[in-house]
């Protein structure tokens, strides 16, 4: 689907037809509207193959004409009930006249910028408005960090009270977020780097704050994604080893009591053997080899005891 945005009164606005020094927007292109891109505005068909590709990292490349910016923007999905994090890529390709964003699937960044939720952008001011997509790829990897933080607390309750496999898969879930989110970060930031020396794209000097905000907002999500996959780390760990000791204290108690209950079969297989009965002492008293059971068992139970196997 290709739409056109431009700005209207300091504001995006939905129009019906391109016009120059307009916004581009095409998700999940059909081959048709690839064909109508490369057509008309002299795209280079790699550039659309490179942002449509779901592996693709975070990149700038460049040709004669077109400049491609590839950045990795955060995704939140739900499937049965479990909220789950990940990325994908963001084509941005600046033209000439205009900027075309490309990607394989709707994501919150350009659906708030074509609401005009973000304002003060204007789309006739090409590396501004890129570096606005990207300030808002930034904060959305922030409040998505900040939700995994309290989805990762919540978690942990619940495995403080017990130990549920359901709470250990979403554990996982969180930590295989926090391990995407920490890499597309990284790979985002080296992408930042190459724009910042303005070798492949030129920087005008009203951008260079908005850069910077950027870079700033850039690096305090990859501190935090990785303070908290260290902590998540720790955390697994943490609970492996608890799991693991339970497991060997309730096989302790199982094989303590299983000693415990031999005593008595021991002494009543004796007088159950086909023998005769006057070389057994106490034959004629039933409750005897009960009692001696059962103060036999005592002591074993207070040896077991005192040396902490129970």
């Amino acid at each position: 689907m290709i739409s056109y945005y431009k700005t209207i009164n300091g504001k995006i606005t939905c129009i019906d037809k391109y016009e120059c020094n307009c916004w581009i927007n095409c998700i999940a292109p059909t081959n048709k509207e690839v064909g109508y891109l490369i057509k008309e505005f002299k795209i280079d068909p790699d550039f659309l193959r490179a942002s449509l590709d779901e592996e693709e990292s975070s990149h700038i490349d460049s040709d004669h004409e077109n400049t491609l910016v590839i950045i990795d923007v955060p995704i939140c999905t739900n499937e049965n009930d479990n909220i789950s994090y990940s990325t994908i890529p963001l084509g941005v390709m600046l033209t000439k006249c205009n900027v075309i964003t490309v990607c394989l699937r709707e994501n919150p960044i350009l659906e708030e910028l074509s609401r005009g939720v973000v304002k003060g952008v204007y789309l006739n001011l090409k590396t501004h408005f890129v570096f606005h997509i990207m300030l808002r790829m930034a904060t959305k990897y922030l409040l998505y960090l900040k939700h995994i933080d309290k989805i990762s607390h919540h978690v942990e309750k619940e495995l403080r009270k017990s130990m549920k496999n359901k709470d250990l898969i979403l554990l996982l879930e969180v930590e295989k977020s926090l391990v995407y989110f920490s890499a597309s970060l990284k790979a985002n930031e080296g992408t930042l780097a190459k724009i910042r020396r303005g070798r492949v794209l030129k920087l005008y000097e009203e951008d260079q704050d908005l850069l910077e905000d950027v870079m700033i907002e850039i690096k305090q999500a990859i501190e935090m994604s990785s303070i908290y996959l260290n902590i998540l780390s720790g955390t697994m760990d943490a609970f492996a080893s608890i799991i693991s000791n339970n497991l060997n204290i309730v096989m302790k108690v199982l094989a303590s009591i299983t000693l415990i209950m031999s005593i008595p079969t021991i002494i009543f297989s004796f007088y159950g053997m086909n023998i005769n009965v006057d070389k057994l002492p106490f034959d004629q008293i039933w409750w005897c080899p009960v009692a001696i059971s059962g103060i036999m068992m005592g002591v074993t139970y207070m040896i077991l005891k005192k040396k902490n196997m129970l």
